[in-house]
């Protein structure tokens, strides 16, 4: 399995581009549902946001930098690892939410503050723990990744996209509203589009090591919504807001991931299959979680 973290999923700069403005865009289509009042009535709870912001940013990535030292997994698959958990909640959390009578309003509120977040801590994240594990650090050093261009790039994806839906939206309700509707299913159809594209040009290579990540994805998605539900518990949260921070930080961003290791990594193998393996398994998985919650009142 050596040579896993030598291979290269092969993705033309066109292609990349267009999953560039394709995730924009969904950026931009759940922007169009945020509002300045979602920030403010999220800073009414102060306990919610810092609960957020614990189980997110600080517990989720250094949980998998933990897992990482115990499992001890090829350098590239932890190196992926580590991306997936400093990105920020993936987009689809909040109807993930709203299907299992969580508490919606909350969602999108710690999904917009996430995303601001991201621009800075995705990055943070990354680094610190990426040098901190040897096996990686050596990948990081290797393709000298420069930590002000991953900021660079997270912002125009994350944060542009959010400020422009937030100020449309603000400025008419209506078409923002519209625009929403169309834009939210086609983006995320688009960039789906674009994953599988990927993966077809490179069957070969995925079905050569999916097998690699299959246990170590669904088991570190697994531990993430778990740790999620945890601090809610710890923390006597009420069942609505369990539901809500447990699928907050096990629903992460992979298509953000995927995105920067095209982009800086060069589709590097472990890195590129574990990103698309969670992409794929966490929408079954919070699909199911939702469905079970659904049906459950406490």
């Amino acid at each position: 399995m050596q040579e896993l973290d030598n291979v290269q999923i092969h993705f033309d700069s066109e292609a990349l581009w267009v999953m560039n403005i394709a995730l924009a865009v969904i950026m931009f289509g759940v922007a169009l549902g945020i509002t300045v009042q979602d920030f403010k009535n999220l800073f009414k709870s102060p306990k919610l946001v810092l609960l957020g912001v614990l189980s997110q940013f600080i517990l989720l990535p250094f949980v998998t930098y933990l897992l990482v030292l115990l499992i001890q997994p090829r350098p590239s698959i932890a190196l992926g690892m580590m991306m997936v958990a400093a990105c920020p909640g993936g987009n689809i959390s909040n109807f993930m939410t709203q299907m299992a009578k969580g508490n919606a309003a909350l969602s999108v509120s710690l999904t917009a503050f996430a995303t601001f977040l991201a621009m800075f801590m995705t990055p943070l994240n990354f680094q610190v723990y990426g040098n901190l594990y040897e096996p990686t650090a050596e990948i990081l050093n290797r393709v000298e990744l420069e930590p002000l261009e991953l900021v660079k790039l997270v912002m125009l994806i994350l944060g542009i996209p959010l400020v422009l839906g937030m100020t449309l939206r603000q400025k008419n309700e209506q078409l923002a509203a519209k625009m929403s509707k169309i834009l939210k299913p086609l983006s995320i159809l688009v960039f789906i589009a674009i994953v599988i594209i990927a993966f077809t040009n490179n069957l070969d290579i995925f079905n050569d090591y999916v097998h690699h990540v299959l246990a170590i994805g669904i088991g570190h998605n697994i531990i993430a919504i778990l740790l999620g539900l945890g601090v809610a518990k710890l923390f006597k949260l009420s069942f609505k807001n369990q539901k809500t921070l447990a699928i907050e930080t096990g629903i992460q961003n992979s298509g953000l991931g995927l995105l920067l290791i095209f982009t800086f990594f060069e589709g590097l193998g472990g890195m590129a299959i574990l990103a698309a393996f969670w992409g794929i398994w966490h929408i079954i998985s919070g699909l199911s979680l939702a469905t079970y919650w659904s049906r459950k009142s406490k």
